[in-house]
């Protein structure tokens, strides 16, 4: 396991002050504590798992996701960091309850945001996610103390610098761009930049409306100007509407 790198206390899980919510998509009121499964990962993040046996990946924001318990599993040193993680089990199992009732019931009722391509349902997407969520829980119960899961924040985590071959963070950024101002995003960019040793990869693009993130020209015209290229992908996925591409961040080579 990575050498953690001194950090704050983190006892929440949204920072930044709220901004105008969006009138037409998700309302996403707080960030919530939601996750996904490795193989929806590596659809959204076309991942190659061969690739990745015996390499250090993070996975940013990660929530109840199962992807570093299914990638640990598969021999990939997979580590995962969140504001919750370090309170009890039950804390974070009930926290799943809630989340993922208020958000199943809001996706229902918005159907039009919504693409069947990698769920045939919403049925099958709420069986698959809380199936993830059981795996985390159980795997978060056991290796918790052996320093799979850490408690951190954007726009400062707790690791040195170049420390993952990979680092991924799905559904934070432009997801809840209503909540976080451009500053943070430039400084939580940067971030993961700078605890990556190659590849950051994001994945929406797009906010809780499903239009693009209107920041993502200036972000990337920033981000180049400290020494970061940027790449704008597409993925064969799509279940949230515009959810169908990721940027990647590298450090520019000198």
């Amino acid at each position: 396991m990575p050498t953690l790198a001194p950090a704050p206390a983190v006892t929440q899980r949204t920072v930044p002050a709220p901004s105008t919510r969006p009138a037409a998509g998700l309302d996403l009121p707080s960030v919530a504590f939601f996750g996904r499964s490795l193989a929806e990962y590596v659809q959204f993040f076309a991942l190659d798992l061969v690739a990745l046996k015996g390499r250090d990946v993070l996975d940013v924001a990660a929530g109840p996701s199962s992807f570093t318990a299914e990638a640990c599993a598969r021999r990939i040193d997979a580590v995962a960091v969140d504001p919750l993680y370090g309170s009890p089990v039950t804390t974070l199992a009930a926290q799943v309850q809630l989340d993922y009732a208020r958000m199943f019931d809001q996706m229902r009722a918005k159907r039009r945001l919504f693409r069947f391509r990698s769920f045939p349902s919403f049925d099958a997407a709420e069986a698959d996610r809380r199936a993830a969520a059981q795996r985390f829980i159980a795997d978060y119960d056991t290796h918790f103390a052996h320093g799979r899961y850490v408690g951190g924040v954007l726009p400062r985590l707790p690791f040195f610098d170049g420390t993952f071959d990979l680092v991924l963070c799905a559904h934070l950024l432009f997801t809840y761009a209503q909540r976080f101002d451009y500053d943070w995003h430039l400084a939580a960019c940067r971030e993961l930049v700078r605890v990556s040793a190659n590849d950051v990869r994001l994945h929406p693009i797009c906010g809780a409306d499903g239009k693009p993130y209107p920041g993502l020209p200036r972000l990337r015209r920033d981000l180049a100007a400290v020494g970061i290229s940027s790449q704008i992908v597409g993925v064969d996925y799509e279940f949230f509407a515009g959810a169908n591409a990721m940027l990647v961040l590298r450090r520019a080579q000198t």
